[in-house]
């Protein structure tokens, strides 16, 4: 946080009085006469914060703010007046002002007034800084035609207040896709509930998604909203939707058709206004036809259906999407900078992916953290277990064992235990033998790696 403050002030007094105090309590100021000269110093110098006169030659200050607000959006400006009225302090504060002091000012109100637009300024770029974390995690990524697609679709439906079906297998990114539609309404600006309706246990269900009253159920010393609610003026994501029992579908049809719920063990009715979007990996026309799923629901969600893609259709993104999670990982951890090989890149597009762009996250973030060097190349994803390669036997960086491999090992149990063994060789090696570096290597605890070592007959290793 800068503590860098800008004192604008025709009184060379004032500007010699304000610097002094707060140069002893360690800030570092800077000062200007006029208007002019303020907007100047704030494009060169950034300062962390501006104490503003209202009265100044050429411009004034509330014209100086104006024009402030529009280049340094979140620089904190506090007026100072020696003729203060309320008029002038309302107009200070439409035009964006943080604080208002009247003079004489004293030096505990001036550094309180400082201190805490600094706090203010310090909290507003953690949260762009978190939103803007959150969005690159929420990003689509892709430029293959089923991407592309999908795109077009967002930008169709989701202005509108439609309700979506969205279909795909597991891990492909269904959530991605409900949250590009919000972000693409007139309710971004509203909550975005997420419900995953395959976690929440039969019996609970009900209760998560419209609330409860006091004394529902045992346990319940307090009313509570459901999603619904906390999702009102936004939108509910309803995740997994094909596992959500008919007692519960059956009120959900209910809110769909009449915006209105009712608390469990409640009588009120409770209008709400939200926009649904389901998703499911399973076939749901199966499931209405074997009476696991309502029809009338079915139809009701599925106004217009999104269907995402597994990663085997867009083999063409796996690159984008590795080096994007990459770059995610490495800056979530703080962990020095990485890249992929050509190479290495090629072996990831050519593997089979089944859990699709979640499988590919997670073993990213492995190779982001467990990869040795700048450059990640294939033998990393060797090393590391990435997409089931087992370096062949006595061949530490071979490629990707085959089912032939598989069943000349003895059998999969055989086989598990010989890439284990040489995982553990390798780490062995990669830490010169340090048992405690190779069980970080490894992501296992220190005395599990110590007995798999005796297991496997690799000797004792340090005792470090």
């Amino acid at each position: 946080m800068s503590r860098h403050v800008l004192i604008v002030d025709d009184e060379k007094n004032i500007r010699r009085t304000f610097s002094m105090v707060l140069e002893s309590e360690g800030f570092t100021v800077s000062v200007a006469e006029t208007g002019e000269e303020a907007l100047e110093a704030c494009r060169k110098d950034r300062p962390g914060v501006v104490v503003l006169d209202v009265k100044l030659p050429g411009i004034d200050g509330i014209e100086t703010l104006r024009r402030l607000r529009k280049t340094e959006g979140d620089l904190p400006v506090i007026m100072i007046s020696g003729h203060g009225t309320i008029s002038t302090a309302v107009e200070a504060t439409r035009e964006g002002a943080f604080d208002f002091v009247e003079k004489p000012l004293s030096k505990e109100r001036l550094l309180v007034a400082i201190r805490n637009a600094l706090k203010v300024r310090s909290l507003g770029q953690e949260v762009r800084a978190l939103r803007a974390r959150d969005q690159k995690r929420h990003l689509m990524v892709g430029e293959t035609p089923p991407v592309q697609v999908i795109r077009e679709q967002i930008s169709q439906v989701g202005p509108t207040g439609a309700r979506i079906l969205i279909t795909g297998e597991s891990g492909t990114g269904k959530e991605l896709v409900a949250r590009a539609v919000h972000e693409a309404s007139d309710r971004r600006g509203g909550p975005f509930v997420k419900v995953n309706c395959a976690a929440i246990p039969e019996e609970l269900i009900e209760s998560e998604l419209f609330g409860a009253v006091k004394g529902a159920y045992t346990g319940s010393t307090q009313s509570r909203d459901g999603k619904f609610l906390q999702a009102d003026k936004g939108t509910l994501f309803l995740d997994e939707i094909g596992d959500m029992s008919l007692k519960a579908q059956a009120k959900v049809l209910r809110a769909l058709q009449e915006g209105e719920i009712e608390r469990v063990g409640g009588r009120d009715t409770l209008k709400v206004d939200v926009r649904i979007l389901a998703a499911t990996n399973k076939d749901l026309p199966a499931e209405v036809k074997a009476g696991a799923f309502r029809e009338d629901l079915y139809f009701r969600l599925n106004v217009v259906p999104v269907h995402v893609p597994s990663l085997r259709e867009r083999r063409a993104d796996v690159p984008l999407l590795a080096e994007h999670f990459l770059s995610r990982y490495l800056e979530e951890n703080s962990l020095p900078p990485r890249e992929f090989s050509p190479e290495a890149l090629r072996v990831l597009e050519s593997l089979p992916w089944p859990g699709n762009i979640r499988e590919l996250g997670n073993a990213v973030e492995r190779l982001a953290i467990l990869a040795v060097g700048a450059v990640i190349g294939p033998e990393d994803l060797a090393r590391c277990g990435v997409g089931g390669d087992l370096p062949a036997r006595g061949e530490a960086t071979a490629g990707a064992w085959d089912m032939a491999a598989v069943m000349a090992a003895g059998g999969l149990v055989a086989a598990r235990q010989e890439f284990e063994k040489r995982c553990i060789e390798t780490a062995l090696a990669e830490t010169e033998g340090n048992v405690s570096g190779a069980a970080r290597m490894l992501g296992i605890d220190r005395t599990n790696l110590h007995k798999k070592i005796q297991a496997y007959g690799l000797g004792k290793g340090d005792s470090q």
